[in-house]
């Protein structure tokens, strides 16, 4: 069965491609009208090659920002579902926690309309704001917080996120962490350093860590 919780280190992310029929083609459609405000149309001269990169990158970039900064009906889904997950595991019931971060995927369905963009992005905004003190976050929250103890999935990216949103930077380095850990671990990752956080919160507050992210998450 799967768990959150590992019997080792987590070994170094193994990133691979998948290919997803149309995908070229629909993140194509979305970057369209960004490349466009970089002055990248159709009649752009195509051997101008450090010009069409630079625009290629922004705009991917903001598509990234876009699509991991869930709005309205959606980050209040995401919000449930990381209160659940960090609930979870707080009673130490990681196998449940795993359950709920297994059942997302890139695209959001009838039975689970959360993604893993959704889940991750949320995750390190609120990261980032707690490290101002947002939120009602006790000052000095992030700079106490650690991982909990023993091995885990998505301990390297979790490591990473947490130093970044000490820095109010985690959400916005968000293209860098995929490419260096991969999309699935950077969710288990940004989902482990909230839940690290709300322990480091709930320990210092004296209050039940589920009362936390009840509270907090949103």
């Amino acid at each position: 069965m799967t768990d959150l919780r590992l019997d080792a280190p987590e070994p170094p992310a193994l990133i691979a491609i998948q290919q997803r029929t149309g995908l070229a083609d629909e993140m194509w459609r979305e970057i369209a009208p960004l490349l466009a405000e970089e002055g990248i149309t159709e009649d752009t001269d195509p051997t101008d090659l450090p010009t069409l990169q630079a625009a290629l990158d922004r705009a991917v970039a903001r598509y990234n920002a876009a699509l991991f900064t869930p709005t309205g009906k959606a980050r209040g889904q995401a919000a449930e579902l990381l209160r659940q997950v960090v609930a979870a595991i707080a009673a130490d019931e990681t196998e449940h926690a795993a359950r709920l971060l297994d059942s997302l995927g890139p695209d959001p369905t009838a039975g689970q309309p959360v993604t893993n963009s959704h889940a991750a992005g949320l995750a390190m905004l609120l990261l980032d704001s707690w490290s101002t003190g947002a939120g009602g976050a006790p000052a000095g929250l992030l700079a106490g917080t650690v991982l909990p103890a023993g091995h885990w999935r998505g301990e390297r990216a979790a490591t990473d996120i947490l130093a970044l949103s000490r820095k109010s930077r985690a959400h916005r380095s968000v293209q860098k962490l995929i490419v260096q850990h991969g999309g699935h671990h950077v969710t288990d990752g940004a989902v482990l350093a909230l839940a690290a956080a709300v322990l480091t919160w709930s320990r210092r507050a004296s209050t039940p860590a589920a009362d936390v992210a009840e509270a907090a998450i949103g």
